[in-house]
């Protein structure tokens, strides 16, 4: 579902500037969107919609699988025909297999917006495939929940280059029956004495070498990790050490949730990175099923996808509609739901919880101290996502070759 593939430096951006429309029930230009660029009373940013003609008749999206459910899995989740009958808007999706078939899909200028995770979006925004956003013009936006605004992976230079569609941890998934306790250490997948050696569960992506350098930046604090994205060539080097090590402990690298969702609702496995999507299925299949979940001490990494629009999209006015759409409360709580994930909103949680009660508890939605211990996927960058010329880090391609080494495939 999300195998991770990103890379690239920021450089300046000068897009081709975008004009999007939105009809009577969807965005109108008046209004401001608090947390991010606008269009009151100063010059917008390059690229930005500065007017906003009538929506077009299509919409074409590159998505992550299920973030446009038109009622085909399930009729109860569908949020692209109401959309479509609202706007006229015909939504066309192609789902992408991972954030590097995603990036080069959208590079061929043939679709609209993209539903991007934090390893995708710096790398389309360096390479001038997606347009700032004005968010005067969604005015859903001012209902986001704060700590999904202004975030790195898709903010420069205090510019938004998309909206939010949900967010989610990384949490570590046990087997209750060989830790009646709840672990509350990352020590578990790590040690080479676990209890769960041999029957652990790891993610199977180049963005899990940011898991070793958090578990880094706790236990050996000289390497001076701040930031588990962006490391030099010694903490990358330690960090990949430490996963070769972890290799010989290691059950699974799982690639979809339902590898996991099967290994741990046999037994096969015992602890492991997961997300709470996967805890919440495999209860709801059998709720005497001997799993938990917990975020530990350390705190974990996590996501926060971003509906993004193309610096050369041919129809802007759907794509401004569709982002407003996806942050409307009762869209997002479905979308969420569907996926895993937290809704955006507290108006979103509201409307989650008349269709499935607990759901915001669930995934911690409203809980920032919570998310404050999760580190959102980002983009691994050559210039460590700073300012320092003299500081030179391991990019993601450096990423995507170690992961190779380590798994052997």
């Amino acid at each position: 579902m999300r195998t991770l593939r990103i890379s690239g430096l920021l450089v300046s951006l000068a897009l081709a500037a975008t004009a999007c429309g939105l009809g009577s029930t969807s965005p109108s230009a008046g209004g401001s969107a608090s947390g991010g660029a606008s269009a009151s009373g100063s010059a917008l940013p390059s690229g930005m919609a500065t007017s906003l003609p009538p929506a077009e008749d299509e919409l074409d999206l590159v998505i992550w699988v299920g973030y446009a459910e038109d009622g085909s899995s399930d009729p109860d989740y569908d949020w692209v025909t109401p959309f479509e009958d609202e706007t006229g808007c015909k939504v066309n999706s192609t789902d992408g297999r991972d954030s590097a078939n995603m990036v080069s899909l959208m590079a061929t200028g043939q679709y609209d917006g993209v539903s991007a995770s934090g390893d995708a979006t710096l790398r389309m925004i360096a390479a001038g495939t997606v347009a700032p956003v004005n968010l005067d013009l969604i005015p859903n936006y001012a209902e986001v929940f704060d700590g999904l605004k202004n975030q790195p992976h898709n903010t420069v230079n205090g510019v938004a280059y998309g909206v939010p569609h949900g967010r989610g941890a990384n949490v570590l998934l046990y087997n209750t029956d060989k830790f009646p306790e709840p672990p509350t250490s990352w020590d578990v997948v790590w040690n080479a004495d676990s209890p769960a050696a041999g029957k652990i569960s790891v993610y199977n992506s180049s963005i899990y070498i940011a898991d070793a350098a958090l578990h880094l930046q706790q236990t050996n604090p000289e390497l001076g990790i701040t930031d588990i994205y962006q490391l030099t060539e010694e903490q990358f080097n330690a960090a990949v050490d430490l996963l070769k090590q972890q290799h010989d402990v290691v059950g699974e690298y799982w690639n979809v949730a339902n590898d996991q969702i099967t290994s741990f609702g046999s037994g096969d496995m015992l602890a492991g990175t997961s997300w709470q999507y996967q805890l919440n299925t495999i209860l709801a299949d059998n709720p005497d099923a001997p799993v938990a979940a917990t975020l530990p001490e350390e705190g974990s990494t996590g996501w926060s996808d971003t509906w993004m629009i193309s610096s050369t999209a041919k129809h802007p006015g759907c794509m401004y509609r569709w982002m407003n759409w996806m942050l409307d409360p009762h869209t997002n709580a479905l979308a969420t739901i569907w996926f895993g994930e937290a809704p955006v909103s507290q108006k979103a949680c509201d409307e989650a919880e008349k269709i499935v009660a607990g759901d915001c508890d669930s995934y911690h939605a409203t809980d920032e101290d919570y998310f404050s211990k999760v580190h959102y996927w980002s983009t691994p960058r050559e210039d460590c996502n700073d300012t320092d010329p003299a500081t030179t880090c391991k990019d993601i391609e450096d990423w995507i070759a170690a992961w190779t080494e380590i798994t052997g495939g």
